[in-house]
């Protein structure tokens, strides 16, 4: 019996028998993961023998760009900032009528900023005000946009106003995914859903190549895609994607129907295990939004 337990040490373990050891020491929650990830990489092998030409090979294989991630995934001379305004209660219809103020003086002072969005939060965070603004030339036209906010005496005076009304704020530089349509006005009425991720990092290129196939499932005659957005300066690793609807009925139909169609249930099974986080807000467009 010795000399056998002593041949038996000196095998090899075979691949099955050498898996189980290896989950018998690690968390539960991290044998989940292993059995989930070997799954899937097991079913995109017995479904597709080319492994070239399979959807997880593609992505394993897609060559990292030579230059950023950001010159890679957006194509645009133009930069975006989004700002977070989280406004006292009762202060909230004064605020509106601030900002609409605000963003006029944005223009006559020639600061170069275009307000391409601006709303208040119905579902989600309540009391909260998010603008989009667009910067036309990039960073130059930010920088001076900046410089006339901090230093124009018209500016100084709308700060202290809305100072007083907020409870918070925050803003992010974002860049627009080139694969999502470019922002532009659009008539009365729509609700907007703001849904925010945060990725893991490094992974923000595996989520442009998963989105640019998977926007195509999502593209009907409504339009519902207005912008997809990643962040350069603030909190990293966050996609913003922007949807318009009619109502939160048409919402759900809509979102519904995707699944009917071939290839969106691949986008979704790609692309979740890239989130660390996620979040979506329910948005009214103010008076003034571009959007409405």
């Amino acid at each position: 019996m010795a000399g056998l337990c002593k041949s038996l040490r000196g095998l090899t373990l075979c691949p099955a028998v050498s898996s189980v050891h290896k989950l018998s020491t690690i968390s539960l929650t991290d044998r989940f993961r292993y059995v989930h990830t070997s799954a899937l990489l097991k079913k995109d092998h017995d479904s597709d023998e080319d492994s070239a030409k399979g959807w997880f090979s593609r992505l394993k294989k897609t060559a990292q760009p030579e230059q950023s991630h950001s010159m890679a995934l957006s194509s645009k001379e133009t930069v975006y900032e989004i700002q977070f305004h989280a406004v006292k209660p009762e202060f909230m219809e004064e605020y509106i009528n601030q900002f609409s103020t605000f963003q006029k003086l944005m223009k006559e002072k020639g600061t170069g900023s275009e307000l391409v969005g601006s709303f208040t939060v119905e579902i989600g965070d309540q009391d909260e005000a998010v603008h989009i603004w667009q910067y036309p030339g990039g960073y130059p036209v930010l920088n001076t946009a900046n410089t006339i906010y901090r230093t124009d005496a018209d500016f100084k005076e709308f700060r202290k106003k809305r100072n007083m009304m907020l409870r918070s704020r925050r803003n992010q530089i974002v860049l627009a995914f080139s694969f999502w349509p470019p922002i532009q006005p659009r008539p009365p009425s729509n609700i907007y859903e703001l849904r925010s991720y945060t990725l893991k990092p490094g992974t923000m290129y595996e989520w442009g190549n998963c989105w640019a196939r998977g926007l195509q499932y999502r593209k009907t005659e409504k339009n519902e895609p207005v912008a997809g957005l990643f962040s350069q300066i603030g909190e990293q690793y966050n996609v913003h994607h922007i949807w318009a609807y009619k109502d939160l009925q048409t919402r759900k139909e809509t979102r519904e129907a995707a699944w009917n169609r071939p290839g969106w249930d691949k986008c979704v099974e790609y692309t979740v295990p890239l989130i660390r986080h996620m979040k979506s807000r329910i948005l009214i467009p103010t008076p003034f939004s571009p959007l409405q």
